[in-house]
């Protein structure tokens, strides 16, 4: 299922920046650059809608509920795992020789401190 979504993902992906670019900019007619942009008051100021223009709208909304079902199906905690199950964890041996450094460091204590009662 996320790999159908994923494939329609991307191909809506494609389609939408191709979509977008092949549009026409605002005022790019050549009556609109001499004022003959009146022609278009029936449909209100910025014109009727073009096919383009419904078909973008169209496969943003296919983009988005692409995007949103990916989230979800990814979000979800998953059974599958990357260990196997043989592997078992172990606590690092750094936990079980911690002990070692700090006796040697009180024996040095302590001979340090016979060092200094035999100098006196």
């Amino acid at each position: 299922m996320i790999t159908f979504l994923l494939t329609v993902h991307v191909i809506v992906s494609i389609a939408l920046i191709i979509i977008v670019l092949l549009q026409a900019g605002k005022g790019a007619e050549a009556g609109a650059s001499f004022g003959g942009g009146a022609s278009q008051t029936v449909f209100g100021a910025s014109g009727g809608r073009t096919f383009m223009s419904k078909l973008t709208t169209m496969v943003a909304a296919v983009f988005m509920l692409t995007s949103m079902s990916l989230t979800y199906f990814y979000g979800k905690p998953g059974s599958d795992s990357m260990m196997p199950d043989q592997v078992q964890l172990t606590q690092p041996q750094k936990a079980q020789n911690a002990a070692a450094p700090t006796q040697t460091a009180q024996q040095a204590g302590e001979k340090a401190q016979q060092a200094a009662e035999k100098a006196k």
